[in-house]
């Protein structure tokens, strides 16, 4: 299936690799096909979730464990059920990320993260409740607190 985007031109991608939010994203919610794009340069750990049903719609993310190495929370059991995870080899987990125009101001939603089941295909950004973070982490502020 090619894809026309605005940020990578035409892309082609497999059906087979199309996430389904079902409740959409926060603000997106009439839009619910997305792909994941890698990065093709694999030592730059930002990716991009780009929509299939809007080709100006694609977000930065990020996985969060790269930067932010203790960042834990649970999935309450109507997420795990609604995304039929069976295992935690199922999941992967991304962030948001806000690429302001100074970079260094870079931030990454860890108060929503984004959960997609890989086997399912299906995915949900989680607003975790009573967290301890926040919508704006600073990326490069954590990397140098963590080293």
């Amino acid at each position: 299936m090619i894809l026309n985007t605005r940020h990578f031109g035409e892309i082609e991608i497999e059906e087979q690799d199309i996430i389904t939010f079902k409740d959409g994203i926060p603000g997106f919610e009439d839009l619910r096909r997305y792909v994941v794009i890698q990065n093709p340069d694999a030592e730059v750990p930002f990716n991009w979730l780009q929509s299939v049903e809007e080709q100006e719609l694609a977000f930065v993310i990020v996985n969060p464990f790269i930067f932010k190495k203790d960042y834990d929370f649970q999935l309450s059991k109507s997420v795990v059920e609604k995304l039929k995870i069976e295992e935690p080899n199922d999941v992967t987990v991304y962030s948001i990320v806000v690429v302001p125009e100074d970079i260094t101001r870079m931030t990454a939603n860890l108060m929503a993260p984004v959960i997609i089941n890989n086997r399912t295909k299906l995915g949900k950004q989680v607003v975790l409740d009573n967290s301890t973070y926040h919508t704006k982490h600073y990326i490069l502020e954590e990397i140098k607190n963590a080293g």
